[in-house]
């Protein structure tokens, strides 16, 4: 009896001494998601702001003039207030990648698992998406919160930063971030569902960010942009489609691209080509039209842009984009050589600008349709052959065409050299924005930092301009 006392008080003594806390954790659900859980998560989210095509949020495929609506026709006549889009995408940006990577660089900053080699990679690799990021809402808004952004409760009504100090800031991190991952080094394996860790391709896809954005500011900062483009290219830029950026999407929701969920799952028959699409490309014997278009119309005919179209009537976008499983690029060898053309005809890299500009066609073509020899034969058409004297018409033209599935590249390619003309939409007789509206909301959350921001620009219109943005217009 004696024994069974001393026992009874022993447990209780070692139960008297622990710490209860744990008591209260389930081990199966935890109460915090990892880092590479966000991560992943993130990179989803970043890869469908490029690839969605949802009238209530990403309307850039109107915006480039790559399709049309038929039943529905606000948003191809740039109505963004009903639908609230600039509120869609401001939020999607925010909330689902630039929220969730601040988590994630938090998370591996505590995780005491990690070695400071892995740490600093993987932090680096999420300052490469950040940037990414609010590089885009930069092109599409222009002044952004982003040095008091993402700090929750502590700021519900952040600054907007002027457009052109967000840029400037970014330099410096995708330089920090580029150097450090030039370390080499383990960084989030499987996670990283683009390039599966691989740090060296994070460093040209860092690279090629750079000089996207030093082409962008060339109108603008030469100086600046030729320090730029000189750094991003002595260090790598992405030169062959293994180097490609790209989101390996699947076939069962919710990882489907997308463009699937628009044309397919919907059950909606809301596009079709735009004819601004079809005028351009039709005429050249382009090897990709059968790619980017169905042949359900001989030939090729592309709805009035902006008008109420009959969908049975006009060229259906290709069938590839219905395919749930399609890659998304979001940084591709293609845009790459053709950024490196960019910077050798603007004079802030040496070159030869043709050469680039057949890598960049053939890049393109390689890959919506795998021939070598269907590339040759285009470039040797008369009417696409590399024109210095009017190297503007060149680029400009086919870099348009090339991100006809990056509606968001396309429509920035447009801004930058006017190229290809663009049709006044049908029924609002509007022209293409220059940006999107903030979201409707704003102004009252955010009133006086959004009123701030909105004077600076000229008002929170879309025929006001981000800073970067020189072109004539149409």
């Amino acid at each position: 009896m004696k024994k069974l006392i001393l026992i009874g008080l022993l447990i209780v003594s070692t139960i008297s001494c622990e710490d209860f806390e744990g008591w209260n954790i389930d081990d199966k659900h935890p109460g915090e998601v990892s880092g590479d859980y966000l991560v992943t998560f993130a990179q989803l989210q970043m890869a469908r702001r490029v690839w969605d095509m949802n009238v209530n949020t990403s309307c850039f495929a109107m915006m480039a003039q790559y399709w049309t609506e038929t039943t529905y026709t606000d948003e191809a006549n740039y109505d963004f207030v009903t639908r609230n889009q600039g509120g869609n995408y401001w939020n999607a940006q925010y909330t689902n990648v630039l929220a969730n990577l601040a988590d994630a660089k938090r998370i591996i900053g505590e995780n005491p698992l990690l070695s400071e080699g892995e740490k600093a990679n993987q932090t680096a690799i999420i300052t490469l998406m950040e940037a990414y990021t609010y590089q885009s809402l930069v092109d599409v808004y222009g002044y952004i919160p982003y040095s008091e952004a993402i700090q929750g409760a502590s700021n519900l009504v952040p600054v907007y930063d002027k457009d052109s100090d967000v840029y400037n800031d970014l330099f410096t991190k995708i330089t920090s971030a580029v150097n450090t991952l030039k370390g080499g080094g383990s960084s989030f394996g499987g996670a990283d569902l683009v390039y599966g860790g691989d740090v060296a391709k994070w460093v040209k896809f860092g690279n090629s960010l750079k000089l996207r954005m030093a082409v962008r500011i060339s109108d603008v900062d030469k100086a600046k942009a030729t320090t730029m483009a000189g750094e991003a290219i002595a260090s790598g830029i992405i030169m062959s489609h293994d180097e490609s950026a790209i989101f390996p999407f699947q076939s069962t929701p919710p990882n489907t691209n997308p463009m699937w969920e628009d044309l397919i799952q919907s059950g909606r028959l809301d596009f079709v080509v735009s004819n601004t699409f079809v005028d351009v490309v039709a005429p050249l014997n382009d090897p990709r039209a059968g790619v980017f278009m169905q042949d359900n119309v001989v030939p090729y005919d592309g709805g009035p842009y902006g008008a109420n179209n009959n969908y049975a009537a006009y060229t259906h976008i290709g069938t590839q984009f219905e395919d749930e499983a399609n890659g998304g690029v979001m940084l591709g060898y293609d845009e790459a050589a053709f950024l490196k053309t960019e910077a050798i005809a603007r004079g802030l890299i040496s070159g030869d600008a043709e050469a680039s500009y057949n890598e960049a066609i053939t890049a393109s073509i390689q890959y919506w349709t795998g021939s070598a020899s269907s590339a040759a034969a285009y470039l040797a058409q008369p009417t696409v052959k590399y024109d210095a004297a009017n190297w503007k018409k060149s680029i400009g033209t086919q870099k348009w065409i090339a991100m006809f599935a990056r509606g968001i590249e396309g429509w920035a390619s447009w801004r930058m050299y006017d190229y290809p003309a663009m049709n006044t939409a049908a029924q609002s007789q509007l022209p293409v924005p220059r940006r999107y509206i903030y979201p409707n909301a704003e102004s009252k959350i955010n009133g006086t930092n959004y009123e701030a921001a909105a004077s600076a620009m000229g008002g929170d219109v879309l025929t006001s301009r981000v800073f970067w943005d020189k072109g004539v217009g149409n």
